[in-house]
């Protein structure tokens, strides 16, 4: 037969065969391989290993900081859930620099476990501004576009998350910049927490600095 002399030729009539017989096996391994492409470990693991040591980092200077002010810092609700708002931001990012380059899992794992330690964050970073506010913690240092910020850059690591699971590459690269956007901003909210601790000693009660007169 001529398809038997062209190797070629057999190959091109044997998957006519198998898409009239309703098997059409070359579209599978296609499907697969694109599902694979999604997140790729190999590619993201000095992404993760930077970041994920950068939070670290700071943590312990975070640390070392707090112990220098950590009369004041204990004393105003304002700078009190700062400081827990920032810790449990940098440690969200570590674990879930740790967690993701884990080996043997996927696109949906990955996803899943960015999206729980991200709303956890979310979740400590809202009720640290929250229960300041009710404590009456310093009004100087309590902004609301902060809130909006970062509550903003949560949600979007979240969002980011539950679209990687889908199998969209998008959702990955869109928490990855929310998640470096972050750490920039746990560091903003680093620097305000040392400024503030250092400044004049504010009465939460009253809601006013001490070297401010008392009212007449």
């Amino acid at each position: 037969m001529e398809a038997a002399r062209a190797g070629g030729v057999t190959i091109i009539v044997r998957s006519i065969d198998a898409i009239e017989g309703g098997l059409q096996p070359a579209r599978v391994p296609q499907l697969s391989v694109l599902a694979s492409d999604v997140y790729r470990p190999d590619q993201w693991r000095d992404f993760f290993m930077t970041v994920g040591g950068g939070a670290a980092a700071l943590t312990g200077l975070v640390f070392v900081a707090m112990s220098l002010n950590l009369e004041v810092i204990t004393r105003d609700a304002t700078h009190r859930y700062r400081a827990i708002g920032t810790l449990a931001g940098f440690a969200a990012v570590f674990v879930t620099c740790a967690l993701v380059t884990m080996g043997g899992q996927d696109h949906v794992a990955v996803g899943i476990e960015w999206a729980v330690v991200a709303g956890f964050g979310a979740v400590f970073y809202v009720a640290g501004y929250v229960r300041a506010v009710r404590m009456g913690g310093s009004a100087l240092w309590l902004r609301r576009y902060r809130l909006i910020g970062g509550t903003a850059l949560y949600l979007t690591e979240v969002l980011g998350a539950a679209v990687l699971t889908v199998g969209r590459v998008e959702g990955l690269y869109a928490a990855a910049v929310a998640m470096v956007a972050l750490v920039a901003f746990l560091i903003s909210g680093a620097w305000l927490l040392i400024v503030g601790a250092s400044g004049p000693r504010v009465d939460v009660a009253e809601g006013r600095g001490s070297d401010q007169a008392p009212d007449r």
